[in-house]
């Protein structure tokens, strides 16, 4: 594998970054409804969490599998498992999707009912995030698309 590849420091980071993540919303269903409150998931959220409805656990559960799949990309994008299909596309829709959500910043900032600390705060998070998928994804960008050298000699 090559080495830009194996030592991608940033898809590590944003791998780390997305676990974290992962693991935060895991900690907000354990945590019920203040932690929903604390985190930005909306008053109706909390409020079906306090009368313990399945919808706030499903969704955040969605969210956290998502994440941690984001998570293992990462990784695999930067050598630490093999390559998982479609890394190319998922990487770079990974790092869109974190982008577009982190500039939301601007319209946040723009309208004063949605300047919150919480969306203000979040979005320069997740614009972080983004970046760091992004940086790392363009570094191992065409050692991506390469097979493995075992594929490219019998394909001689």
């Amino acid at each position: 594998m090559n080495g830009r590849l194996q030592g991608n420091s940033w898809l590590m980071v944003g791998g780390c970054l997305s676990l974290l993540a992962a693991l935060l919303h895991i900690g907000v269903i354990i945590g019920g409804p203040d932690w929903y409150r604390f985190f930005g998931a909306g008053e109706g959220m909390a409020r079906m969490a306090e009368r313990g409805l399945w919808q706030p656990v499903l969704v955040t559960t969605g969210i956290t599998a998502v994440l941690a799949v984001w998570a293992l990309y990462a990784f695999a994008g930067a050598g630490r498992f093999r390559k998982l299909p479609l890394m190319r596309t998922a990487l770079v829709l990974v790092s869109g999707i974190y982008l577009a959500r982190g500039l939301l910043i601007v319209p946040i900032l723009i309208e004063p009912h949605a300047r919150t600390p919480f969306n203000i705060w979040s979005s320069l998070i997740v614009l972080i995030y983004g970046l760091v998928y992004a940086i790392g994804t363009r570094q191992v960008w065409r050692d991506l698309s390469q097979k493995p050298a075992l594929i490219q000699k019998e394909a001689s």
